[in-house]
């Protein structure tokens, strides 16, 4: 179901309408909108409500122990986390991978990418697109869209299965798995998953390019809403290869801007802090990163597969890039900024999964090979990696005692927090602005988010002092003390 709505008096004179929570994302969210009385927008935010404390009570803890820990910051993208971990703490160990424990872990990583794309399209974001924004909101659902059509809920639930079974085979769990470890891999493909991946792979290749279909359909059938709803130009960030293809598991951090001219190109992750900074806002928990050079007015940015697509030079899998082709043709070889286009290229990027899984199956090298390395010990390392939804760095310091002293997680939705706000804020003006409220409106926004597919769990955290406000209730629900704490 869509959020419940609260509405309350403002001190300038302005009613302040409130969705809390956000529905059908990851963590607990809310935007708020404040309105004159001719119902004329005069402010709307994107507000991340939780607090989750995984940057301070890492530290302290033996670093192998960290890659299964952070996975917890998500039920939906764990391997992300374990992965970044791992490839941070393959620095701190001074670790070169090897050849089998890189393609387990990648085999893993698409698996991962492929698993989220297919919940996110097909659970949290068809019933909006299949039925309407503003359709009936007892349908607007997954159980409403498996009624009305099956075939399409089918595949998707399939879909997303089978990117588990890959997870579950490398990882030994679907969801907080320990496959990836400082220095390589503690395990292989077994020969039993093997054969049933394989079997598989073939049905899920030709469901993944029906999937992009159907987002090029709803492009297609409605290009004046599609094209237009949450635009906001942005510039774009993300890893490619060293040739700049789109790769998911490594790469250098490449940076354009809102009209495609490259401002960073072939930087080392290693050195992200001289890349990006973070401010911090007084009404969010979640930071705001922006490119240095560009200072923060101008220098937010957009992650994930829209971001990914574009920033690419090719994907280097034959059907994904064909249709790349086909969607950088659609805007012309100018950036596309509206929020819906995320559906498309996450679909394109969900093919681009399932090929190169696909190809990984057939390599041998998943099923034997020497799964750990080891080198000369370092005291600091950064891992980075593209998660389902953007760039996501790992960046630990570890004492000669084998003790992490220090945690910076930046993770994909922090990264595009601005970009939602303005997407949130463009899409106000547009519908909302002068009309009279309904859900269906309000959804609207919610459709907006949605678009960038948020995980806020994983991205609440702080810098400096945050905002507390604590209270003490008695057995009998009296308050007993209460202490507050304002933001800086």
């Amino acid at each position: 179901m869509n959020s419940p709505l609260e509405t309350a008096a403002n001190p300038q004179g302005l009613r302040r309408v409130a969705i809390d929570p956000v529905s059908r994302v990851e963590g607990h969210g809310k935007v708020t909108l404040l309105l004159d009385a001719d119902n004329r927008v005069q402010q709307v935010r994107l507000h991340i409500v939780e607090f989750r404390g995984f940057e301070k009570f890492i530290e302290g803890r033996p670093y192998w122990e960290v890659p299964v820990m952070v996975q917890r910051l998500c039920g939906i993208c764990p391997v992300s986390h374990q992965l970044a971990a791992a490839k941070a703490f393959d620095r701190v160990i001074g670790a070169p991978i090897t050849a089998s424990a890189e393609k387990i872990r990648r085999l893993m990583h698409y698996g991962q990418v492929m698993q989220s794309h297919a919940l996110h399209f097909f659970y949290l974001a068809s019933p909006d697109l299949l039925f309407g924004f503003d359709s009936d909101l007892n349908r607007r659902n997954i159980v409403g869209v498996a009624q009305a059509h099956p075939e399409i809920a089918r595949k998707g639930v399939l879909l997303r299965k089978f990117g588990q079974e890959v997870i579950l085979a490398t990882a030994g769990k679907r969801v907080h798995g320990s496959g990836a470890v400082p220095g390589g891999v503690n395990r292989h493909v077994s020969a039993a998953d093997h054969a049933r991946l394989r079997g598989d792979v073939a049905q899920m290749l030709a469901w993944a390019q029906d999937a992009v279909e159907i987002a090029k359909q709803l492009h297609a059938q409605n290009p004046a809403l599609y094209d237009s709803f949450g635009a906001v130009p942005a510039n774009l960030l993300s890893l490619v290869r060293t040739d700049g293809a789109l790769d998911l598991y490594d790469g250098v951090l490449r940076a354009r801007d809102a009209k495609g001219a490259i401002i960073v190109d072939g930087a080392s992750a290693q050195d992200y802090l001289g890349l990006i900074e973070e401010e911090v806002k007084p009404w969010s928990y979640m930071k705001f990163p922006f490119l240095r050079s560009l200072g923060s007015e101008l220098g937010w940015y957009q992650v994930g597969p829209l971001a990914r697509v574009q920033n690419c030079d090719f994907i280097p899998s034959p059907l994904a890039e064909a249709q790349r082709r086909e969607f950088v043709a659609y805007g012309h070889d100018q950036p596309v900024h509206a929020a819906l286009a995320y559906h498309w290229t996450r679909m394109i990027e969900m093919l681009h999964c399932v090929e190169v899984i696909q190809g990984l199956l057939d390599d041998p090298d998943i099923l034997s090979g020497k799964r750990m390395a080891t080198g000369q010990r370092q005291h600091r390392g950064v891992g980075v990696i593209e998660a389902p939804r953007g760039t996501l760095f790992h960046d630990y310091e570890v004492g000669d005692d084998d003790l992490v002293t220090r945690c910076n997680l930046i993770v994909s939705t922090t990264h595009n927090n601005q970009a939602m706000n303005e997407a949130v804020r463009s899409v106000a003006a547009q519908y909302l602005d002068g009309q009279e409220l309904t859900e269906g409106l309000l959804n609207h926004i919610e459709v907006a988010i949605r678009a960038y597919d948020p995980c806020l769990s994983c991205a609440t955290h702080a810098l400096g002092q945050m905002p507390l406000d604590v209270v003490l209730l008695g057995p009998d629900g009296a308050v007993l003390d209460r202490r507050l704490r304002s933001s800086p």
